[in-house]
């Protein structure tokens, strides 16, 4: 269950991947601060912790450990960068809102910003995707539902995707114009990303990129 670790190139992998996790962190946080609706996870995430009283970065690494919880009860293959992934990207989101201040009646700025979180998004998930240390939490349970049930990848991240949104509007999270427009624009942005750095991903990894392309994180 356990992807083997290549010590001889980990600590550059770990440098590279950290550069992609900061990108991804960058895009949330552009995301919550633009005002515009977040990615389906992200409304989630957020509600929460605004329900909770913490930090949506440190929402983000508990919920990374739930769903790694029940990827691994699905028996579900997992590599470092699983776990790097949930304990990175929360402190990176909480670093950049120290940053970011929110922006509202600003229309073309919260756009922009809405499409350039989209465009960092692309970009770090080619770059994490590239290190192939193993795919994150959400992805992962995305393969475990995937496996264990039968269904298309595109229909397994669907079901998560629609339940993990709609319990987040109950809650309040940040619903908007733009959770619609990141789940249209995210997988040709990944895409994109990937010819960029000339990202060849395994085969798992090409399933999780039909998923995002099919109704995206």
């Amino acid at each position: 269950m356990i992807k083997p670790v290549q010590w001889k190139t980990f600590p550059r992998d770990f440098a590279i991947i950290q550069i992609g996790f900061a990108l991804f962190g960058l895009a949330i946080s552009m995301m919550i601060r633009g005002n515009l609706g977040t990615s389906a996870w992200v409304v989630l995430e957020a509600a929460l912790a605004y329900k909770l009283g913490i930090t949506v970065g440190a929402m983000t690494v508990i919920m990374g450990f739930i769903v790694l919880i029940s990827a691994v009860a699905m028996r579900e293959r997992l590599g470092w960068g699983t776990l790097a992934n949930i304990l990175s990207i929360g402190p990176w989101i909480d670093l950049w809102n120290l940053f970011i201040p929110p922006v509202t009646e600003n229309l073309w700025l919260q756009l922009a910003m809405l499409l350039a979180a989209i465009v960092l998004m692309g970009l770090g998930s080619a770059i994490y995707i590239g290190v192939d240390a193993g795919a994150g939490p959400r992805d992962s349970l995305m393969l475990a539902i995937k496996r264990t049930t039968g269904v298309s990848i595109r229909v397994s991240r669907a079901m998560i995707e629609i339940t993990v949104v709609f319990i987040g509007w109950l809650l309040d999270g940040p619903v908007g114009v733009g959770t619609v427009i990141y789940a249209l624009l995210i997988g040709p942005s990944v895409q994109w990303g990937f010819k960029v750095f000339n990202v060849r991903p395994h085969r798992e990894l090409e399933e999780v990129q039909a998923g995002i392309e099919g109704g995206a994180e």
